[in-house]
């Protein structure tokens, strides 16, 4: 296998150097040449794996052996060893017909952990190997943040640097962040929302001469491998499920900003995985729901919303969907994209629409939808879900159909987001670990909004000053 870009301008390039360019040379995203196929005997032999080894069986699909089978096994166990529940990944069920994948386990408490860990190793293992420099920069809304720093905090030859958008997450997500101590971290927190940060981020990896000079390295999902990495847990938990069910195909509810976790499900679908439906739960910030149902890709008004990891407009991993959905046609690609920076409007209608409409349900959850969901599965199961996953589980109970089941994605600890907790009545325990933080300095550096005050802080952090 080799790795190409939407847009038809990088090609014939393997997992490693594909891993390193995060963003297409091109300014596309990275895709495999040709989606690896899963036979139903494949399914049935991979059922009793635990996780870790499900995810060697699966990125052996995608890493075309450069990682020696020894070293790939060190680091997936690395990775996964600061899980805090044996599955990893695990499901329970909160109704007959809804079953929900727990993927906040990790040391930062959200399912970003999932992948950024074992970025994390890999890139550490890459500037060994290679005797390189790494500067990993990204942008998160939220949990992208704390889960890359995690991961590399401390590690030799490399500097992460994050922005996010300054008093636009909460609280546990902005001290998880800046109370890191470690002096290859670097916290910007910008004048803006997410978009504008990942605007930046997109615009510093597509400035070549740049990206070369100061080493960039790309977390975010743009990148490939967090795609990759996400895919598992779609297996995974598909075999936690059919082993107690008679049902053999199922729906996912996933909630979503940046159309990552969700194109994670598509290519787990793609490869094989007998999916039904998948169901895109968003908030407020609801273009992705408008595309689904009307075919119509146009960012509005940006909204600060219950689950501000999602507080998203421009979806990064769009492109990428698209990118199949329209025949793998890359000129089209090119195109599209060119009219959406110029006009700010992607319109797709006829067999592609319909395509769209037969693979995805969706469903913007507003604000009080999201609470009461809260307030309902609290109340009747004692189960506390955070605002993000209670979009996933309103969704899955609009979509909800006689004789299916859906697994919802339950992507953060409550406690990450007690505001909106709170506004429910609810009184929750923290963890010891999240407790421990707000006892803790922070340090970060507020910038305004420009990408010339971002420039200037990396480079001084780059060159050690």
């Amino acid at each position: 296998m080799e790795f190409i870009s939407t847009r038809g301008n990088v090609s014939n390039i393997g997992f490693i150097d594909a891993f390193m360019m995060g963003l297409g040379d091109d300014g596309g995203l990275l895709v495999p040449n040709e989606i690896p196929a899963v036979s139903p005997e494949t399914l049935q032999k991979w059922q009793e794996l635990s996780y870790q080894e499900l995810v060697l069986e699966i990125f052996a699909l995608f890493t075309n052996g450069e990682i020696p089978e020894q070293d790939l096994k060190a680091l997936v166990n690395a990775s996964y060893a600061t899980f805090r529940h044996p599955e990893v990944t695990p499901v329970r069920k909160l109704k007959d017909d809804l079953y929900l994948l727990e993927l906040f386990h990790g040391p930062t408490f959200a399912f970003k952990d999932i992948a950024l860990q074992f970025m994390g190793q890999l890139y550490t293992y890459v500037a060994a190997k290679q005797n390189k420099k790494i500067h990993i920069l990204g942008a998160t809304s939220g949990d992208t943040g704390a889960s890359a720093i995690e991961g590399v905090k401390g590690k030799k030859g490399i500097k992460i640097c994050i922005l996010h958008p300054h008093g636009k997450v909460s609280k546990v997500q902005e001290l998880q962040m800046t109370t890191v101590q470690d002096d290859n971290v670097l916290n910007l927190s910008v004048d803006g929302n997410f978009d504008d940060c990942q605007r930046m981020i997109k615009d510093l990896f597509a400035d070549l001469d740049f990206k070369a000079s100061n080493h960039l390295a790309a977390i975010n999902s743009i990148n490939f491998v967090r795609i990759m990495a996400q895919t598992v847990y779609y297996f995974y938990a598909y075999f936690q499920v059919t082993k107690e069910t008679e049902v053999k195909q199922v729906s996912f509810s996933v909630p979503t900003g940046n159309f990552g976790d969700i194109f994670a499900g598509y290519l787990a679908k793609r490869m094989g995985l007998p999916v039904d439906k998948l169901i895109l739960a968003t908030n407020e910030n609801n273009i992705l729901e408008r595309f689904v149902l009307e075919g119509v890709y146009k960012p509005g008004d940006f909204r600060t919303t219950y689950s501000p990891s999602m507080d998203i407009q421009v979806a990064s991993n769009f492109e990428r969907y698209l990118y199949y959905v329209l025949g793998e046609d890359a000129a089209q690609i090119r195109f599209l994209m060119e009219t959406f920076k110029s006009e700010g409007e992607i319109v797709i209608t006829g067999e592609a629409l319909a395509k769209v409409q037969a693979e995805f349900g969706a469903h913007g959850v507003l604000g009080q939808e999201c609470l009461d969901t809260i307030k309902k599965y609290e109340a009747a199961s004692g189960y506390l879900l955070d605002p993000h996953s209670a979009c996933g589980v309103a969704a899955a109970d609009k979509y909800e159909t006689e004789g299916g089941l859906t697994i919802s994605l339950a992507t953060a600890h409550p406690a990450k987001f007690n505001e909106a907790i709170e506004l429910c009545g609810i009184e929750q325990q923290f963890p010891e670990q999240i407790s421990a933080l707000f006892e803790k300095p922070q340090r970060q550096t507020r910038v305004d909004g420009s990408l010339e005050s971002v420039v200037r802080e990396l480079k001084a952090f780059y060159n050690g000053n």
